[in-house]
């Protein structure tokens, strides 16, 4: 009988140091997401947002969201960061707006035992999985489009990003690689900062020495809505006009006649992919280097699916 006892003893506190360890293994963690500007100013990151929010909830994981209070504030979001990882996260899904100056950051990071993932751009860090779109592919897309829809060596034009972003450089380097292809003439490539308002004004200025222009490609949506306030001021119409996001706004305008098209990519999934794969790299499973979340054209045809 005693030793039944101490064999009930015995089996009940393992039972309990299993429980424990158990629950101790999935423990809520705390994923920090980084991006470069404010959802409130800009659809695309808006809709990270959401996808970042639903995922955590969905996987019972504490979510820190930060940004910058504008796109492109470097420092910003470096003193974020350094906050936040100064409080305690297990892993971080950052979008980095200058991968240069993020790179210390990120190498601490890991060497603390934080894993990271990037999001939408590429970090110059060796060996972090970069989850997002393939940019040259989808630049390459909407060049393929605007070739369909422009005679062979007419004038066209591509507003760029912010230029210390690879984003920015991939879009820039796809499109004009397919509108050279083609046989069209770049007579412009200029930066807009992602900025609609910059946008309109870098228009006018192109379409001042380009009066011929035939296309642009902004890259992104923003822009491209710029382009077209631009177009509309100097009275221009049937200019082809291709963006890049395909933000409810870009749908609009396309069924509304104005912007002919957009490049889709999937902003939703590349926040809830942020905190699925984040997650698993805190849970020590090991994830691909490479997680495309694709493109897709949005014509009048298949607008009213991105409202």
């Amino acid at each position: 009988m005693n030793i039944i006892k101490k064999l009930g003893v015995f089996f009940t506190s393992l039972f309990l140091m299993l429980s424990i360890s158990v629950a101790s293994s999935f423990a809520e963690k705390t994923i920090l997401f980084s991006i470069k500007g404010p959802g409130s100013g800009n659809p695309f990151w808006a809709s990270v947002e959401k996808g970042a929010a639903e995922e955590a909830k969905k996987l019972g994981v504490k979510l820190i969201m930060i940004a910058p209070p504008q796109e492109g504030d470097v420092q910003a979001q470096v003193n974020q960061l350094e906050d936040q990882i100064a409080k305690g996260v297990d892993a971080i899904a950052l979008a980095p707006s200058d991968p240069n100056a993020l790179a210390p950051i990120v190498d601490d990071a890991i060497k603390n035992g934080i894993p990271v993932v990037f999001v939408d751009t590429k970090g110059s860090n060796e060996g972090v999985t970069f989850i997002g779109t393939n940019n040259e592919n989808g630049a390459e897309l909407a060049a393929k489009f605007i070739c369909e829809k422009t005679p062979k060596g007419s004038d066209v034009a591509i507003l760029t990003g912010i230029e210390s972003q690879s984003t920015a450089l991939l879009r820039r380097d796809g499109a004009a690689k397919g509108l050279k292809g083609c046989g069209l003439n770049i007579v412009a490539t200029q930066t807009a900062e992602w900025d609609t308002a910059k946008a309109r004004s870098v228009t006018e200025a192109i379409l001042a020495k380009n009066p011929n222009i035939k296309a642009i490609f902004g890259s992104n949506d923003n822009m491209a809505l710029g382009a077209i306030q631009a177009l509309k001021d100097a009275g221009m119409k049937d200019i082809t006009v291709v963006g890049f996001d395909a933000t409810p706004d870009a749908a609009n305008s396309i069924l509304a006649g104005e912007m002919t098209a957009t490049v889709a990519q999937f902003s939703y999934n590349m926040g809830a992919y942020g905190v699925k794969y984040a997650l698993e790299l805190a849970n020590g499973k090991k994830i691909d280097p490479n997680i495309d979340t694709g493109t897709q054209l949005v014509t009048k045809e298949n607008a009213k699916d991105f409202k």
